[in-house]
């Protein structure tokens, strides 16, 4: 499959967090233009025939570590590589800036992204059960 990975817009996300089948509530505008408002981001989307299919968003916590917040490949694009080359792309634009590390927090129920994430030299940092015992976020941690 061809795809091609540029910088994006919240527009663009938004078309593809509302078909996100596991997303309980996808974000909305707003929220996702108050957290990046004013800090330095980067927001990659990969497009399938000019079709915004994929995202990764993060952003600077601070000068040293870059959080990568959201991501997410629509269902009949999955298992194309589509995701790994987003997390490349996103590495390769921390390092260029300068940062440290880069962390990224997922759920226990999404194994595709944690066996990535593992697969590529993130570290478990921090595991916590939800409040209602229905999952546990894992925060990952990967210097650079």
């Amino acid at each position: 499959m061809n795809y091609i990975i540029k910088e994006g817009t919240v527009n663009e996300l938004m078309c593809i967090e509302n078909n996100i089948p596991e997303f309980s509530s996808a974000k909305s505008h707003a929220e996702i233009n108050a957290k990046i408002d004013a800090r330095s981001h980067i927001l990659l989307v990969a497009y399938v025939n000019e079709q915004p299919v994929a995202y990764k968003l993060g952003y600077a916590k601070s000068s040293s570590l870059f959080y990568s917040w959201l991501g997410a490949v629509l269902p009949d694009f999955r298992g194309q590589g589509i995701a790994k080359a987003l997390l490349m792309r996103q590495e390769a634009y921390v390092r260029e800036c300068g940062f440290q590390a880069i962390e990224v927090k997922s759920m226990n129920r999404f194994k595709r992204m944690l066996q990535m994430l593992i697969t590529h030299d993130y570290q478990i940092v921090q595991c916590k059960r939800l409040d209602d015992n229905s999952d546990s976020k894992i925060t990952f941690r990967k210097n650079l």
